[in-house]
C-alpha cells in the first residue's frame, strides 16, 4: 500500500496549527528564543524541525559570506572565529511572530510527511546532500529526525555503502522493506499533533493500492543482481554506534539540544546548501499528444479569472506556497525538491510564456512523464502564466 497525501488539506492544517500555537505564545511575548522553541509544543519532532530550519538558514548565509573572493575562509583562525560566531548567534535567537509562524508551519508539514511517507521524506533528505558526502549530511542532521529514525540510523558510518546518493537510496529502500511492519503507525505519531490542533486523518490521507508502474514516487531502476549485491552488503556491514565528544564551546542552545537527544556532536554543525541537480544532457522526447500547447494554455488562462493576474509574479521560487511545493515536488519532479528549484530558476530566465512552455516541454514533460491534464500540471502552468505579461 502507498500513502496519498491531501496536500491542500495539509497546507491548511499546517497554517492553522501554526496560527493556534503562535496566538497562544505571542499573546504575552514579542519574540521567540531558541530554548523556547525546543519546548514550544508537545511534539518534539515539530520543535526540532524548526531548529533544523534555523541552522540551515544560518548555513546558507555562511556560504554566501564564504563566496567573497577576498578572504581565505579555510584559514584555521577564521574557521575558529566562525565557530564562535555561530555559538554567539545560537544563544541569541530572537524571532518575531511574522518570521516565526511560517517556519512553524513548514515544520508541521514536514513532520506530517515524515510520519505518513518516511521513505519519500528521507529520499528527499538524501537528495539535499548533492555535492557533499551523503554520510556527513545524514550524520549532521540525524539528531533532528525523531520519527522513523531507525530507517536511516544504521546507514550512517555504514561499511559497504558507496557515497553515491543512489546507493543510499537503495539501502534506505531495503531498510524500509525490512522494517515497515515494525515501524510506528503514522496515526500514533500524528496523535501528538492532533492533541494540539484537530487533525482529520480521513481527509489527510488515504491508502491506495500501488499500480503496476510502482509507488507514487518512483524508485531508481535497479536490477535483481544489484539488489542482491546491496542485500549482501547490508548483511555484512557492521553498524557502528559511535559516541563522540561534544564541542568545547559555551553554547546553551546546542547544549540543550544535545541533552535532549543524548547524542552530543564532535565538531561544528554541518549543513550543506542545497545545490542545483545536474539536468540530463538528453531528454526523453514526449509524443506530440502529451506536449503542452502554449497557445491553448495561454488562451485558457486569459479567458478565466487568472487573466488579471498575468505578470503578477516575480521570482517563481518565491511564490510557491507550502501546498504547491509538496504537490509539484512529489507529482511533477519525482520527489526531488532541487530539481523543482532548478526548473523554476530556468523558467525565470525565459522572456515569454511561449518560451517557458517550450522549455517545459523539452525538459520535463517527456523526461518526467507529465500528464498535461492533471491537477498538478494545471496549477503549475497557472503559476507560470502569472509570471509573464506577454505570450511571446
Amino acid at each position: 500500500m502507498s500513502i496519498k497525501i491531501n496536500s491542500k488539506y495539509l497546507e491548511n492544517y499546517a497554517l492553522g496549527f501554526a496560527k493556534k500555537v503562535c496566538d497562544q505564545y505571542f499573546s504575552s511575548k514579542q519574540y521567540m528564543t531558541g530554548t523556547e522553541i525546543l519546548k514550544l509544543t508537545d511534539s518534539k519532532q515539530v520543535n526540532f524541525f524548526v531548529i533544523k530550519s534555523l541552522f540551515e538558514a544560518w548555513h546558507v548565509e555562511l556560504e554566501k559570506l564564504k563566496s567573497n573572493p577576498f578572504f581565505d575562509y579555510r584559514d584555521n583562525s577564521v574557521h575558529q572565529a566562525l565557530n564562535e560566531f555561530m555559538n554567539v548567534l545560537s544563544r541569541s535567537i530572537k524571532i518575531d511572530r511574522g518570521n516565526f509562524e511560517p517556519l512553524l508551519g513548514e515544520a508541521v508539514a514536514f513532520s506530517v510527511i515524515l510520519a505518513l511517507d518516511p521513505l519519500s521524506f528521507f529520499r528527499g533528505e538524501i537528495d539535499k546532500s548533492s555535492g557533499s558526502s551523503v554520510n556527513d549530511f545524514l550524520k549532521g542532521n540525524e539528531k533532528y529526525y525523531k520519527w522513523n529514525h531507525s530507517l536511516i540510523a544504521n546507514l550512517i558510518d555504514r561499511a559497504g555503502i558507496s557515497q553515491s546518493a543512489d546507493a543510499y537510496k537503495q539501502a534506505l529502500r531495503l531498510n524500509f522493506e525490512q522494517q515497515k511492519d515494525q515501524l510506528t503507525r503514522p496515526e500514533d505519531y500524528l496523535a501528538e499533533l492532533k492533541n494540539i490542533f484537530h487533525l482529520d486523518l480521513d481527509i489527510l490521507f488515504e491508502k491506495v493500492a500501488e499500480k503496476a508502474e510502482g509507488p507514487i514516487i518512483e524508485e531508481s531502476a535497479q536490477t535483481k543482481e544489484e539488489a542482491l549485491v546491496e542485500e549482501d552488503l547490508m548483511a555484512e556491514a557492521v553498524v557502528k554506534q559511535e559516541v563522540v565528544e561534544p564541542e568545547n564551546v559555551d553554547n546553551s542552545l546546542v547544549e540543550e539540544i544535545q541533552e535532549t537527544i543524548q547524542s552530543p556532536e564532535k565538531d561544528e554543525e554541518r549543513f550543506e546548501e542545497e545545490s542545483i541537480p545536474n539536468i540530463p544532457s538528453q531528454y526523453k522526447v514526449a509524443s506530440a499528444a502529451k506536449l503542452i500547447d502554449p497557445l491553448q494554455a495561454w488562451e485558457k488562462f486569459e479567458s478565466e479569472q487568472y487573466s488579471v493576474m498575468k505578470g503578477s509574479v516575480g521570482e517563481l521560487s518565491e511564490n510557491v506556497g507550502i501546498n504547491q511545493r509538496f504537490m509539484f515536488t512529489k507529482e511533477l519532479f519525482d520527489g526531488n525538491p532541487d530539481l523543482m528549484k532548478h526548473a523554476l530558476k530556468s523558467i525565470d530566465q525565459c522572456d515569454s510564456f511561449m518560451s517557458a512552455i517550450t522549455l517545459i516541454n523539452e525538459r520535463y514533460v517527456g523526461e518526467l512523464d507529465w500528464d498535461k491534464n492533471s491537477e498538478a500540471v494545471e496549477e503549475f502552468l497557472q503559476l507560470v502564466f502569472r509570471k509573464f505579461d506577454q505570450r511571446g
